[in-house]
């Protein structure tokens, strides 16, 4: 049976600067949204807040679907990834609380459009995506009877 990995990232936006956060893997520093796998009892939406948090201690939730891509990595991963948008009216001071993420930055769409540093190409894509405008409303993605929150 085929089992892709199920991952939530979120676009965060302010003032026309995206977040992304900085992470050392094999001892290149590269650039991702915050994003994560889907744990167990969560929900996509609960997933995607739950990472923000961790990843840049950020208390927020999506306010939109951008984009669920299928996407098989380098390494032959198979991907289900769900992107969300968050547009805050400012940047946010941040404050990473998982020990993966070594800080986090505000960039310019072009600067992480451009960069050779990006965890994956979707980092790019994400941003594009966010760029295009197309929104699709949070109410798309229920939970239908979910025993862990009282979902619908």
């Amino acid at each position: 049976m085929f089992k892709p990995h199920v991952t939530v990232a979120c676009v965060v936006q302010a003032q026309g600067q995206f977040l992304v956060v900085e992470e050392t893997i094999n001892g290149k520093a590269l650039w991702n949204q915050p994003a994560g796998h889907l744990e167990a009892n969560e929900t996509l939406l609960q997933a995607a807040s739950r990472e923000l948090w961790e990843e840049t201690g950020i208390r927020s939730g999506p306010q939109s679907l951008l984009r669920m891509h299928q996407w098989i990595a380098p390494d032959n991963t198979p991907f289900l990834r769900f992107l969300f948008a968050i547009d805050l009216p400012t940047p946010l001071a941040t404050e990473p609380h998982d020990s993966d993420i070594d800080c986090c930055h505000w960039l310019e769409p072009e600067a992480i459009l451009n960069a050779g540093n990006l965890r994956s190409p979707l980092v790019a894509e994400s941003v594009r995506c966010y760029q295009q405008g197309e929104r699709y409303p949070l109410s798309v993605l229920t939970a239908f009877h979910w025993p862990f929150t009282g979902g619908a």
